[in-house]
């Protein structure tokens, strides 16, 4: 045995060879392609210092296709823990530079065992993805690694948040954990996801498609859904990755952090007194109504890109985390699609998860027609939005800002579905359908008979729609708590955001339930 002398030059020596992690001319080649390395993307993530890393020493046991002469640093991924803004947060960011950062038995081991001590610790998980996807010459050993990794996903899924950055190339089975994460991250013009590239595409039915327009970052978050931010570059996307960290509990035991507010609980905003139009089918800009509400106007929107006509963000009331759930009237008038619906719900569904209070905006001419939203399941997929709120037991908030007709009224939060407070603006016209559409079923052979059915049938519309379109019909009945001035819309939703901070609902005891997927 030597001295302990040389045993700490040994320690050194093999910790120095693995921090040059693929060697010298992979990582300048990573990095000519504008990428940040493994290990520099984690000293991005966790404050200066506080980043200790686990099984560094980690090597891979295979034995087929001359493997046991390949040496593969930490076995292509690193993995630790550290402080983010100052709260303990485990992570993992795969190497591509070392063999292509491919998941092997080991590389699946370490993975699993910071999920298992996130799990243990009530921390959050943070997955960086860059990888040529299973290692070939593991075989079945590489399949079962992904299967551990997604078992603990299904186990971690609403005990603690689990964030997904893809930062690279993430093909096969290796898009299944994101897709079982939370919120997934994705950098635009340098990674990518799907199920089978273009080559095998082409090969199979024929199309053409380049990687970027078949997985890159703007593909899923505009088209897909799968992914909720899109990055500029890597630096980007794990700054914002920290920002998201800063609503959130660290498991679903806590609340949400409470920063102290620097805006005024009774500021007023006078600009939302007029922001509705007259015209009752103009849109306006719903995320404006939303900005005027919240602490400093900040908002963190997931899904930016997708399903434009609703609107979910995190954003802060008196220091306080809420989700806000908005239909957008200046995208498709804020119907609900299938999309939207989809968007909506998991959204809520996390927020519920972590102790996220939610508030809704309801702005919603009802469920968009169309035989190909019939043909897509809009009746599965919209009843997931009646499904999730009346699951939800976080205190629920709900604005009306204007229209909210039928199913769409009782999907968006509506009284009947558990809302605690609701709160409606002067604009509001909560009724089965608008004014046009009731007084043509309601008034048919009126009109038909009249001298003059065209103007029969516009006093029909204006007499429905003084009956029916204001808020004070369901303010009569209870459904509606209070017809508030829309200028002081924040001091009254801090006032009840407060007030219900402390709810407690308790349901049936089940298993779960079986959800309109």
């Amino acid at each position: 045995m030597g001295s302990g002398e040389e045993k700490l030059k040994e320690l050194q020596a093999r910790q120095a060879k693995i921090l040059k992690m693929g060697g010298t001319d992979l990582v300048a080649k990573h990095k000519d392609k504008g990428r940040l390395t493994a290990r520099e993307r984690l000293d991005r993530l966790f404050d200066k210092g506080t980043f200790r890393e686990i099984d560094m020493f980690m090597q891979h046991r295979c034995t087929n296709f001359d493997m046991p002469q390949v040496d593969i640093p930490s076995d292509g991924v690193v993995t630790g823990h550290g402080l983010v803004n100052g709260r303990p947060v485990f992570a993992y960011a795969q190497d591509f530079t070392s063999r292509a950062g491919s998941l092997g038995e080991m590389h699946a081991q370490k993975i699993c065992k910071v999920m298992d001590l996130a799990i243990k610790a009530g921390t959050p998980l943070v997955g960086m993805n860059d990888s040529g996807g299973a290692r070939i010459q593991e075989g079945v050993d590489a399949l079962c690694g992904y299967g551990n990794i997604f078992y603990r996903n299904s186990l971690a899924s609403g005990v603690i948040p689990q964030i997904s950055a893809i930062m690279g190339p993430t093909a096969g089975g290796a898009v299944y954990s994101p897709a079982m994460t939370d919120f997934v991250f994705m950098v635009k013009k340098s990674s990518y996801m799907f199920i089978t590239g273009p080559e095998v595409i082409k090969a199979v039915t024929g199309e053409e498609i380049t990687f970027e327009d078949l997985g890159g970052a703007m593909a899923h978050n505009e088209k897909s859904g799968v992914a909720q931010f899109a990055g500029e570059d890597d630096a980007d996307t794990i700054d914002r990755i920290k920002e998201l960290l800063s609503y959130l509990p660290a498991n679903n035991m806590e609340d949400p952090p409470r920063i102290e507010a620097q805006d005024d609980a009774r500021r007023t905003a006078p600009a939302l007194d007029t922001i509705v139009p007259d015209n009752p089918n103009a849109g306006y800009d719903i995320k404006a109504v939303i900005r005027a509400i919240v602490d400093e106007g900040r908002i963190m929107e997931p899904h930016e890109h997708f399903a434009k006509n609703i609107v979910v963000c995190f954003a802060r009331l008196n220091g306080r985390t809420i989700g806000i759930i908005a239909n957008q009237p200046n995208v498709m008038a804020g119907c609900l699609d299938i999309d939207a619906s989809d968007k909506a719900t998991r959204f809520i569904r996390f927020c519920d998860a972590f102790n996220i209070p939610l508030l809704t905006i309801a702005d919603v001419p009802g469920y968009l027609p169309g035989s190909q939203q019939e043909w897509g399941g809009i009746i599965r997929h919209g009843a997931k939005l009646l499904w999730c709120y009346s699951e939800a037991t976080v205190p629920k908030l709900l604005l009306i800002t204007r229209k909210d007709y039928g199913g769409a009224y009782i999907a968006m939060s509506s009284r009947h579905l558990g809302a605690d407070m609701v709160f409606a603006w002067p604009s509001a016209e909560i009724a089965v359908m608008g004014a046009e559409g009731a007084a043509n079923i309601i008034h048919r052979k009126e009109i038909q008979s009249a001298a003059d059915p065209k103007a029969k049938r516009q006093e029909k519309i204006n007499e429905y729609r003084d009956l029916f379109a204001n808020p004070y019909q369901a303010a009569g009945r209870g459904y509606v708590d209070a017809v508030i001035r829309p200028s002081e819309t924040r001091s009254r939703l801090i006032d009840a955001l407060e007030i219900m901070c402390t709810k407690r609902e308790i349901r049936p005891p089940k298993k779960h339930g079986n959800i309109p997927v």
